[in-house]
């Protein structure tokens, strides 16, 4: 499947504020949104482009090669702080887009590990240059941490029960395929939900764990959040609830300002919030949804600096 950028025109309407300004996209992936951002700046507009994965890079570097406004980064979010600070655009950055997850080339690469419904290496690396595979992980690894994986990162009720069954099958033979493992996944699922593959969420949670996902999250907000200048604005479109509920929580945060005990003589001013909501959160419409079903559970939130 060819992919499509998600909420691709409500993303960039929401973003740009400064046709003249620097922007980043920190999940170039396939390059659709960073195209859509370019489109709309003048030609003093910069836009620095980063992603973790070297396939995407290799598509960024050709981007940077048509349009001299591009700069790259090769790295994760933890990285983000390095690549604004290489610039000397701390505090001065207009706007940063997330897009979060995997894109639909990645999930398409049976030899990438991401897919339960094609076989291939069990890898899920987002950046295959480093870091340990699923396969490696997975032999070593003890059952209750496997468990606890499974059901912080997927939310999968059954994680004990699954956990049990993947180092049972683990001291007979390795797991090496990605087919494999979905297998003894779906053997061990006592309840599967509707339209849905048993071995989803322990896919997603796993591939969340081996990529640091959520811990890379967190600590871009933060940076982005210094990044930003004032009016700068920062768009996150997530695909799950454990996403979604970091960057919810980390704008809410920001908007109420000092966590000073309740009852305490202060103005609303010196609390010193940081960041306002812009609308409500944002989800796929139905002409959208029927153009890509993976859009089903995007859900996309804005927020603008304000001090």
């Amino acid at each position: 499947m060819q992919h499509q950028s998600v909420l691709l025109e409500q993303a960039i309407a929401a973003l740009i504020t400064d046709k003249n300004g620097f922007y980043i996209d920190g999940t170039f992936g396939r390059g659709g949104h960073s195209r859509r951002i370019l489109e709309e700046l003048s030609e003093q507009g910069r836009l620095l482009v980063i992603d973790k994965d070297p396939e995407a890079i290799v598509l960024a570097h050709e981007l940077a090669e048509e349009d001299k406004r591009v700069s790259v980064f090769h790295g994760s979010f933890e990285a983000l702080q390095k690549a604004i600070d290489d610039r000397e655009s701390m505090g001065k950055v207009a706007g940063v887009l997330l897009d979060l997850g995997v894109s639909s080339p990645q999930l398409d690469d049976a030899q990438r590990g991401f897919s339960f419904n094609k076989d291939g290496p069990l890898d899920m690396r987002m950046n295959t240059a480093s870091g340990i595979t699923a396969e490696t992980w997975l032999a070593q690894v003890d059952e209750k941490v496997l468990a606890d994986v499974l059901y912080q990162f997927g939310e999968e009720r059954y994680s004990r029960r699954i956990a049990r069954e993947v180092c049972k099958y683990r001291e007979n033979e390795a797991i090496s395929s990605t087919l494999q493992l979905a297998e003894i996944i779906k053997q061990a699922h006592p309840k599967w939900e509707r339209n849905k593959h048993p071995a989803t969420r322990s896919f997603q949670a796993i591939r969340i764990f081996i990529n640091n996902e959520l811990g890379d999250l967190q600590k871009a907000l933060k940076v982005i959040l210094e990044a930003l200048a004032i009016g700068g604005r920062i768009v996150v479109i997530s695909f799950h609830s454990l996403e979604d509920r970091i960057v919810k929580q980390f704008i809410q945060k920001e908007i109420k300002g000092g966590d000073y005990p309740v009852g305490l003589p202060i103005t609303q001013a010196q609390l010193n919030p940081r960041l306002k909501a812009i609308g409500k959160a944002v989800k796929v419409d139905a002409q959208e949804l029927s153009e890509n079903i993976r859009s089903r559970s995007a859900i996309m939130r804005i927020a603008e600096k304000i001090a």
